[in-house]
């Protein structure tokens, strides 16, 4: 068995977004149900978007 390691928050920043509110309803409907939060579903669709842009300029 591995060690255990206290697992450590990355920093954060807050930042005010504006949605339309298709788009808030839309995530709310993809993430009810889910154990996920709007903000961890953001987070992580703004990562794949970054990755798919990196993935372009290659």
């Amino acid at each position: 068995m591995g060690k255990f390691k206290i697992p450590s928050t990355p920093p954060t920043t807050n930042k005010t977004i504006r949605f339309p509110n298709d788009v808030i309803e839309a995530v709310e409907r993809a993430i009810q149900g889910n154990e996920c939060t709007f903000s961890a579903f953001v987070i992580e669709a703004v990562r794949s978007a970054l990755d798919d842009l990196e993935q372009q300029d290659d």
